[in-house]
């Protein structure tokens, strides 16, 4: 599997200076082969190196692999326009913003990531530092700096490109690592998890992740957000943006947490992890004016992302499988009906009188269809006898 390490650069002053004026070529000679690639229609790799090496590499002081690397780029961002086109995450063909994305070429910021292959950049490992080409020459000797088990990682694993990344006034360098999958072991039984808004993932063995101090959390961050929409200052803005990213690491550690420890009772207790496929979610519930930002701000995809690779890494089983009436249906006797949950928290099966919390029983039900899935994928092909 696929795992990026991110390591802290510790330039010197003159060594910040020529890393930005590095990523500043880089960007303005993306720019320059993004608009030929729009006005062109040349967007395959070798068509659009043919149309713009000598100008990138003359006109903006880049050698012969970074501009490579930067055609790479455009390249791969014109597959990702066209992809999000294709999925329709960018609403429908005669929308506003579909066409203003289809209809403009792609612009990159002045300090956006620029990837280095290994001929321009090499690791030194031993003694912490890397050596990377910029427009002012190679830089050798540039200090970083990692935890043991980052270095462990890259030492072991790190293949492919690394990217160079201004952000918050610090550097950064994001290494790919191609680490082996372990073996999936044969669970003995699932772990169900039902995600939800109220309470962000209920297991089948009753474990409750309540998802209300991040609902206070963002809540408050909306009333301060407002606060400072309504200043519409320069300063206003930034600290925006900082609250932004404030807030959106919170969720994201909050999932880390959830999901690391689901994750390790499965891994402790021999059992698989099963999921609701929730994909396109969105698109079916329809929901009040009040409730869209809630749905818009629930992290549910990326809690199954974390719960999925975490998963992976550790030899766990992983199934998704459907979400149909997960939380109408009874796991004892099988009746399902939209009156067996009167109340967003409460289940009672109005056959057999079971009763309980709704987000455990749909916990036990994703659980109980994990174990049929499994059963069937395992399940050995049966073969006819050959007749002579």
């Amino acid at each position: 599997m696929k795992l990026v390490v991110q390591v802290k650069l510790l330039p010197t002053p003159v060594q910040a200076t020529a890393l930005e004026a590095t990523l500043r070529a880089c960007n303005r000679a993306a720019d320059h082969a993004s608009a030929v690639a729009h006005t062109t229609g040349v967007q395959t790799r070798n068509d659009l190196q043919k149309a713009v090496y000598a100008e990138v590499k003359e006109g903006f002081g880049l050698s012969a692999q970074p501009a490579v690397r930067v055609v790479k780029k455009v390249v791969d961002a014109y597959a990702a326009l066209r992809a999000n086109l294709r999925a329709g995450n960018l609403g429908p063909a005669n929308s506003k913003r579909y066409r203003t994305a289809a209809g403009s070429p792609i612009t990159f910021r002045p300090l956006a990531a620029q990837p280095f292959d290994d001929r321009c950049l090499s690791w030194q490992f031993d003694a912490r530092t890397v050596s990377i080409w910029t427009v002012r020459g190679r830089l050798r000797g540039i200090a970083f700096a990692a935890a043991p088990d980052q270095l462990k990682t890259l030492i072991a694993y790190r293949k492919g490109e690394s990217d160079l990344l201004f952000r918050d006034g610090a550097w950064f360098l994001i290494a790919t690592c191609e680490v082996p999958d372990p073996a999936v072991y044969e669970p003995v039984d699932f772990i169900g998890v039902d995600r939800g808004i109220v309470n962000l993932a209920t297991t089948s063995d009753d474990t409750n992740y309540q998802g209300r101090g991040l609902s206070r959390y963002r809540r408050w961050q909306a009333r301060k957000r407002t606060e400072l929409q309504a200043k519409q200052t320069r300063s206003a803005t930034r600290r925006l943006k900082r609250r932004a990213k404030k807030e959106q690491r919170h969720a994201i550690h909050i999932n880390h947490v959830i999901s690391k420890e689901i994750v390790a009772v499965a891994q402790r207790t021999g059992r698989g992890i099963a999921v609701e496929e929730l994909g396109g979610i969105r698109e079916r519930v329809r929901l009040r004016r009040d409730q869209r930002a809630t749905l818009s701000s629930w992290p549910f995809h990326q809690l199954g992302q974390y719960l999925a690779y975490k998963a992976r890494r550790a030899g766990v089983p992983f199934l998704e499988v459907d979400p149909a009436y997960t939380s109408q249906r009874c796991p004892r006797c099988g009746h399902t009906e939209k009156a067996n949950r009167p109340t967003r928290d409460h289940f009672s099966c109005r056959r057999c009188g079971l009763a309980g919390p709704a987000d455990l029983v749909a916990g036990v039900n994703v659980r109980n269809r994990a174990r049929s899935a499994w059963a069937f994928v395992t399940m050995p092909v049966a073969t006819a006898p050959i007749r002579a």
